[in-house]
């Protein structure tokens, strides 16, 4: 086997872990897809003779080159209809460690959106992929210390801000598939009591469909949101079903035609529903159109 043979065949085995570094940064698939190629691109080119551990290095320059695709998309984003959330993403496609996909749920991915891009960074690479201090600093550009001191604010503003008391995952499963009934019988009283008094509702249309310009807080206003969206003629017959999405059960909303609308994700606490995140823009839901449509 030559060695340009094993060089490839190497980043192949890390190529999922290196996207799911570069999604957790970026929270867009093709940007996510990108930055791995602009790192296999410099790493087939340079000299790796004094690269000890392969896997370390990789990380470093994948969180490095996503670290600048953030900063751009962050000034391109101000000009963004609505709030922004992160694009859907089937697991398997971000990494291949089971124990990473909580890391990946959208309620964590809309977390990481509340911290800076060298917190993010910071965050990422110590708490998720488990990176040492030194290691962190020379992705950030900064001294160890200084990459200490980001990831303890980092891993603070995280704790704080976190749902609290949420339902494992088996409960969360039930809890979506409730929620789906209820939308699919069209029972509203069901609905309203799943959701908790101060729920949430933040909606992501990118201007190309029906969606909040800002969160709607309160069980009575999203349910008169949520009703109000899936009344118009366009909606009417809409269908809910449940999917992996994100390591999580979400739930897909597909129109009259089934042709996919949306996906909503629940973050459930013992209280119930503290807050759905629901992504309608097309543009985000691309990569989704390959879930399969049930049988009815």
């Amino acid at each position: 086997m030559s060695a340009d043979h094993e060089l490839a065949e190497e980043f192949e085995r890390l190529r999922p872990r290196l996207f799911g570094a570069a999604y957790r940064i970026l929270g867009v698939v093709a940007d996510a897809e990108d930055t791995v190629q602009d790192v296999w691109l410099a790493w087939s080119r340079s000299d790796r003779s004094t690269v000890g551990d392969h896997t370390a290095y990789l990380l470093t320059a994948t969180a490095r080159t996503a670290l600048n695709k953030k900063r751009a998309a962050q000034r391109r984003r101000e000009d963004y209809l609505g709030p922004w959330l992160p694009e859907p993403l089937i697991v398997d496609d971000a990494t291949s460690d089971v124990e990473l996909a909580d890391s990946v749920s959208m309620a964590m991915m809309v977390l990481l959106e509340t911290l800076s891009p060298l917190e993010r960074v910071a965050y990422v690479l110590h708490e998720v992929f488990a990176l040492p201090y030194a290691e962190v600093g020379e992705a950030l550009g900064r001294s160890e210390a200084a990459a200490r001191q980001l990831g303890s604010r980092a891993r603070a503003h995280v704790r704080e801000r976190a749902p609290r008391q949420l339902v494992g995952r088996a409960e969360h499963r039930v809890s979506t598939q409730r929620f789906i009934e209820a939308a699919n019988g069209g029972d509203l009283d069901a609905l309203m009591e799943q959701l908790a008094p101060d729920v949430v509702l933040v909606t992501d249309g990118g201007g190309m469909k029906r969606a909040a310009l800002r969160p709607i807080l309160g069980a009575a206003k999203v349910m008169r949101f949520i009703v109000g969206v899936f009344a118009k003629e366009e909606s009417v017959g809409a269908r809910f079903d449940v999917a992996e999405v994100n390591g999580e059960s979400a739930v897909v909303i597909r129109d009259r035609d089934r042709r996919l609308d949306g996906i909503a994700f629940l973050t459930v606490s013992s209280r119930g529903v503290e807050a759905i995140h629901l992504v309608r823009n097309p543009v985000k839901l691309g990569a989704l159109q390959e879930l399969p449509t049930p049988v009815e």
